[in-house]
């Protein structure tokens, strides 16, 4: 406190160190002192100070920098009143130091003191990305972990700088200068607060309006307040959803319909498509069968079955693979059509109760069996490329989705073929005579034999009974071998008719071996001729030296004789009978 005898005393009287004394103890009783904050007035501006006048025996000198925006702009003028910070007061030149920086920096600490003290909210923005957190500005820098950013962790921080948010001070400490703050302590008293109104309105049935808070591959995340619902991505869309995000993204406020809710896990069960009429329930009338329609393919199943059209949000059909086409041939439907293809087809069948329709591509073209009967008549002979080679014979592409079958014993009228890839492969172009046509089961008979004309009708004309024969043997059985007399006619040698022992006789026989042999029977009709090797011995031996050398007979061969003679007779009654069978023929021919 001020001397009160010096204030008496005429200045003319006072010393300078009585002076200075008065000055310094009035200054002090206004609250002047180094390290604290007191209130001054702008008496200067030039570009780089401000001049402060703080009511003391000096001016203060404060950088112009700590009084400008980022941008620039000057934010005082001369005569506004500032708070500043008193840093120190220089003796010898009486020059006083001050920044506002410190000031602004003291205020906010102590409002921050008084927010801890009343458990107040403050308010702040995030400034940076720092490890482990964020950096926030509420006057001062202060720390918030990523675990208290919200009330699920956070993938990516970063942006949420720039962001202003209410913030909880969780640790204070003023001498180190370190603040721990958290918005998730408020975030869940928030959410606590909403919890129970939110249940009072919860029941099933009942339409309400959240907003989505996570998007996962099985379904989003909607917190209806204070209280979050899983709404699942088959209660998305009546249609085809190959996942969440393709509806719906986080922050946006959707409306939805509680399914189901279990009080004491307070789960709840929500729905987006049931607050929508389901679209099947006027199909069986917008779909009737036989109908037209036009889709979408959508989907083309890996196993390969066939195609999903989608005819309208919601309701699909199947085009299986059988019904794309009248080509048998087809094994993958991306052979005809691809996702996102527009496609027509016509409604073969439709299961309500299912949610299921069948739909045929093929069946919006002509049948190309309906016309199959008119464009190759039986008889007719046709021509094509070999599309497959089987066991059982060749099947040759006729036409589009007609392919025409030439089984293995239509391939030649003689030649033993074990497989028919002995004489054709896939690709040969071949011709073949239309046999029959099945148009209900789709069969297509051709023959390549046919296009000649049957060695057996006119074998008569060609052979005759005890004619000998030359050929090889082309098969052998237990009871003889067959022998070809010429392409498409073969005759069989039995047992009793060859010259060698009955034990090992195959063996002498290979195939292909050439053998002579006597024709002793010919029967075109069921297309059988009997050889006999033995015959063509006799009959060769009877040619060449009958009656014996010198015209002697001996006693040994009368018995061959009288066999031979009763061979002949034989071969003479089937000789008539031959003959007579061809003038039969002849005449039912003429008559014809």
């Amino acid at each position: 406190m001020p001397d009160p005898t010096v204030m008496d005393l005429p200045l003319n009287q006072i010393s300078d160190d009585q002076f200075k004394t008065f000055f310094d103890d009035y200054m002090g009783e206004k609250g002047v002192r180094e390290k604290s904050v007191v209130k001054g007035r702008v008496i200067g501006i030039s570009d780089d100070w401000i001049t402060v006048d703080i009511s003391y025996k000096a001016e203060g000198m404060i950088d112009a920098k700590e009084f400008k925006t980022p941008e620039g702009e000057m934010t005082i003028k001369v005569g506004d009143e500032v708070d500043v910070y008193l840093d120190a007061m220089e003796e010898e030149d009486g020059a006083l130091v001050l920044s506002k920086e410190k000031a602004d920096l003291m205020r906010a600490w102590d409002e921050i003191s008084k927010a801890v003290e009343a458990n107040q909210v403050v308010r702040g923005s995030i400034v940076a990305r720092v490890k482990g957190g964020l950096q926030v500005d509420i006057g001062v820098k202060a720390f918030l972990p990523g675990s208290q950013v919200d009330l699920r962790p956070v993938k990516n921080l970063d942006k949420l700088i720039g962001e202003t948010f209410d913030f909880k001070i969780i640790k204070f400490n003023k001498k180190r200068g370190n603040i721990v703050l958290s918005r998730r302590v408020l975030l869940e008293q928030e959410r606590e607060e909403k919890r129970g109104e939110t249940i009072e309105r919860l029941q099933i049935g009942a339409i309400m309006t959240g907003v989505v808070k996570n998007i996962t591959d099985y379904g989003a995340f909607i917190d209806l307040g204070g209280i979050d619902g899983l709404l699942h991505i088959t209660d998305m869309s009546y249609g085809r959803l190959n996942h969440p995000s393709e509806m719906f993204e986080v922050g946006q406020s959707v409306e939805v319909k509680v399914l189901k809710f279990d009080p004491e896990t307070q789960r709840v069960s929500l729905g987006y498509k049931q607050i929508r009429p389901d679209p099947w329930e006027e199909a069986e009338y917008k779909y009737p069968i036989g109908a037209i329609v036009r889709g979408t393919v959508v989907s083309l199943p890996e196993q390969g079955y066939g195609a999903f059209v989608e005819l309208e949000d919601g309701i699909e059909g199947l085009v299986h693979i059988s019904d794309m086409t009248w080509n048998k041939r087809l094994k993958q439907p991306t052979k005809i059509v691809n996702v996102g293809d527009t496609v027509e087809a016509k409604v073969l069948g439709i299961d309500i109760e299912n949610k299921r329709i069948s739909l045929g591509m093929k069946q919006l073209e002509q049948n190309p069996w309906d016309v199959v009967e008119q464009q190759y008549p039986v008889g007719s002979i046709v021509k094509g490329k070999i599309r497959n080679v089987t066991d059982f014979g060749i099947f040759v592409g006729i036409d589009e989705g007609i392919d025409g079958l030439v089984h293995i014993s239509d391939l030649t009228w003689g030649q033993r073929i074990k497989h028919p890839s002995e004489k054709y492969k896939k690709g040969d172009e071949v011709e073949a005579r239309v046999l029959s046509i099945d148009k209900d089961n789709e069969r297509f008979s051709l023959g390549i034999k046919q296009l000649s004309e049957d060695p057996w009708y006119t074998v008569h004309g060609r052979n005759f009974l005890g004619q000998v024969i030359e050929g090889p043997v082309v098969h052998r059985t237990d009871f003889g071998i067959f022998v070809e007399i010429e392409d498409g006619v073969e005759g069989l040698v039995h047992l009793s008719e060859l010259v060698v022992d009955a034990d090992n006789w195959q063996e002498q026989y290979p195939e292909g071996k050439v053998v002579k042999a006597e024709i002793i029977h010919i029967d075109s009709h069921d297309r059988k001729i009997s050889l006999s090797e033995r015959g063509a011995i006799e009959r060769a031996a009877g040619d060449g030296g009958e009656g014996g050398e010198g015209g002697e007979s001996r006693a040994e061969d009368k018995a061959p004789a009288k066999k031979k003679s009763s061979r002949a007779s034989a071969r003479l009654g089937d000789v008539m009978g031959d003959l007579s069978r061809k003038l039969k023929d002849k005449s039912e021919a003429q008559e014809s």
